[in-house]
Order: C-alpha cells, then sequence, then structure tokens
C-alpha cells in the first residue's frame, strides 16, 4: 500500500484525490493531511475518515476548532507554515501530493523533497517561483516529481519509452476560458461570477480565473520548462475548447504523440499516486463519437496579455517569475473581492514586473524574499489605482 501525506485536502484536487482513495483501499491509504483551515467542519470528517496520523493547518486559529470537533484518540495536529514543513517532511509517506493553492505549497514541497519523499505534484507555483532550486534537490536526493497537471501528466505520459534528446517540441493545450469568444471591449465589464463560470473544468476560484485570464497556461509553459528540461521557445500552447487532447510532444521525426480523455482530474491524479503502475479509474469513458469534432487555434496573446507576461519573466530568468506569480496572485485576490477589473490583472502584473529587478536565487529562503517583496509592491500598485480611481469619481 502506498501511503500519502495530501498538502491541500480541501481543494478540488484533494477532495478528488481522497475520492481515489476511497476507491483503491487496498493500494492507497491517507498518512497526513494539510489545509488553510477554512472548513474545519469537513476536515474534522476526513480526520474520522481517512485517519491520517498528523493534519497541519496553515491558519494557527483553526488548530483549536479542529482539536475540539474530533474525538480521542485524534491525530498529531500542527499549526502554521512550519507545521505544514513538518508534516510534509517527518510524517512517513511513500508519496506526498503537493495540492495546496499558490505559494503556501512552496516550503512544504521542497521540506517534502529534502526528506526524499516522492512528490506528486499538483501545486505549479512551486516550480514557477523555485524551478531551478526544486528540480536541483530532486536530482540531488534521486526524488521523482511525478506531474498531476493535467497538461503536465500527458506530455509525462507522451515521453514514457522516449529519449528526451529526440523531443522537437511540446504542445501545452488549453480549454481558452470562458473569455475567448469575447471581445477585448467586453472584456473590461466581465464579472467575478463570468470568470468563475469554466466550460468545461470544475475547479478552485484562483485556478478558474488563471484560466480565464490565460495566465494559468503562462504558469504551465514555466512549470513545464522545470518538468522536462525543455528550453522556452520548445513549449508551445494550442487553444483546444473541447479539453479532450490533454497536451502533445513532437519528436524530430515529425511524429506527434498524445494522450487524450474526459475532462475528470481523478485520471492524472491516479496515475501519479499509482506510476508506474495504472488502475481503472472511476471516471466516465471517452466517446469520440459524441464529441464529434476536435479543434485547435492559436492564443489570442493581445487579448489576453498574461500568457505574454509569463513568457517574458521566463526569458528574464532568476526571480522574474517569482514577481510573476506573487503579483498575480495579489492581483487575482483583489479581483475576486470585487477591488480590481478582470483587464488591469494583468497591468498589475506587468507593473510588478517593472518595478522589482530580476535576480538569481540561491536558496529558497531568497524565494520567500523576493515573493515578500513582490506582494509588497503589488498591494502598493492596488492602492495607488484605488487613489487614482476614487480622485476620477
Amino acid at each position: 500500500m502506498k501511503r500519502i501525506t495530501l498538502l491541500g485536502a480541501t481543494g478540488s484536487v484533494g477532495r478528488r484525490a481522497l475520492e481515489l482513495v476511497s476507491a483503491f483501499p487496498d493500494a492507497l491509504g491517507i498518512e497526513g493531511l494539510a489545509a488553510r483551515g477554512s472548513n474545519v467542519p469537513l476536515l474534522a470528517e476526513l480526520c474520522l475518515r481517512y485517519k491520517p496520523r498528523a493534519v497541519a493547518l496553515l491558519e494557527a486559529d483553526a488548530v483549536d476548532a479542529l482539536a475540539r470537533a474530533l474525538p480521542h484518540p485524534r491525530p498529531e495536529l500542527l499549526a502554521g507554515p512550519k507545521g505544514l514543513v513538518t508534516l510534509a517532511a517527518e510524517t512517513d509517506a511513500d508519496v506526498v501530493l503537493s495540492a495546496l493553492v499558490g505559494s503556501a505549497g512552496l516550503l512544504p514541497t521542497m521540506a517534502a523533497i529534502e526528506a526524499g519523499r516522492t512528490i506528486a505534484l499538483a501545486n505549479k507555483e512551486t516550480l514557477v517561483m523555485a524551478g531551478n532550486l526544486m528540480t536541483a534537490a530532486a536530482r540531488a536526493r534521486g526524488v521523482s516529481l511525478l506531474p498531476v497537471d493535467s497538461e503536465h501528466s500527458a506530455i509525462f505520459q507522451c515521453l514514457q519509452g522516449h529519449n528526451r534528446s529526440e523531443v522537437r517540441r511540446i504542445m501545452l493545450t488549453a480549454s481558452g476560458g470562458p473569455f475567448r469568444q469575447l471581445s477585448s471591449e467586453a472584456l473590461a465589464h466581465v464579472t467575478v461570477a463570468d470568470a468563475l463560470n469554466h466550460p468545461t473544468w470544475k475547479m478552485g476560484a484562483k485556478i478558474t480565473v488563471d484560466s480565464a485570464t490565460l495566465m494559468n497556461k503562462g504558469l504551465e509553459i514555466i512549470e513545464a520548462r522545470w518538468l522536462f528540461d525543455l528550453r522556452p521557445e520548445q513549449i508551445e500552447v494550442v487553444v483546444h475548447p473541447q479539453s479532450i487532447v490533454h497536451s502533445m510532444v513532437e519528436y524530430i521525426d515529425g511524429s506527434v504523440l498524445a494522450q487524450l480523455g474526459v475532462a475528470d482530474m481523478g485520471i492524472p491524479i491516479l496515475y501519479a499516486l499509482t506510476y508506474p503502475e495504472r488502475r481503472p479509474c472511476p471516471a466516465p469513458a471517452l466517446d469520440l463519437t459524441a464529441v464529434g469534432q476536435l479543434t485547435f487555434h492559436e492564443p489570442d496573446t493581445e487579448k489576453f496579455p498574461c500568457l505574454g507576461l509569463a513568457r517574458q519573466a521566463l526569458a528574464r530568468g532568476g526571480s522574474a517569475s517569482v514577481v510573476l506569480n506573487a503579483a498575480n496572485e495579489v492581483a487575482v485576490a483583489a479581483f475576486l473581492e470585487g477591488r480590481l477589473r478582470f483587464t488591469q490583472i494583468a497591468e498589475v502584473i506587468a507593473e510588478a514586473l517593472d518595478r522589482v529587478p530580476a535576480r538569481e536565487l540561491a536558496s529558497i529562503e531568497e524565494c520567500v524574499a523576493v515573493d515578500r517583496e513582490a506582494r509588497r509592491v503589488a498591494d502598493e500598485i492596488l492602492r495607488l489605482q484605488a487613489v487614482v480611481a476614487a480622485g476620477a469619481r
């Protein structure tokens, strides 16, 4: 049996992973759970059902509430960022599934790598922020980084049994989000509810907004660069609204291998958790005759500038991707709170990239420091925008 520490137990990926654990009780079990702590009743239910040895909550106040909700004997309860790091490093798991949203996954994922745990990676921000440091640490310790994102899982599967030196390029597919057919003028007036209405995937709020801006695909370009040791120019994006072809690899002889499947995150999650085995996933079978058509077109980088900003950050190297990610998280949060228009998300990110100089990162601590500075700058940009907007009224 593979024992799993799940970072991000109450998010969409975490809940789907737990469904798979329930579906394969002979093969998968839970050793540790981690979450932000905003849903204590659900966490208490998960503890009773899956019986983890330890639980870590990012919000320290939630630990006391969880302790009161659980009968004795209860799992070891850990609090705050240090608690997440302790859980990831010291809980005796075979696989750490990193599914926390955003930069919160950085330190615990690195701690799990340094402890020699196999990583099932659903938190793309960790490689965006510290790809060079993460992959170097994984190589030094012989740790496998198994992708959980549907696109990167597809690439990973298409690379199996082939020589990496024979890869010409990879093609990451994008649904295009809910606004792919909307005009540039109309984008300025979209609401939060509009942005959260994704046409094919059911995801958390932050990643759904990232999909609408195409920043999610930009982050995936950076993640792919580090996961598969590719040059930036070898990574392309193709808009594929049906979300059936999850990504493709083209080899130097012109052959293109693609991985197809229904839009269900259970498939890549299960593959990462059971790799190198395959198990029958409890998901609908793909019926291509029912799908009918598969279409592809180039992304509109003028209408969706976040994709270009991600490539710009990757080209600058060093800490630029940290700034990109931090400013995006701040801007998306402001949009979700109604403090920023949809089209201003890219504006905040672009200004932050201009204002925070890129430099090389020698340690994870430097990465955290740049992240903190970039968030401060992004918050300052938002405050100035609010002042200007108030003066214009």
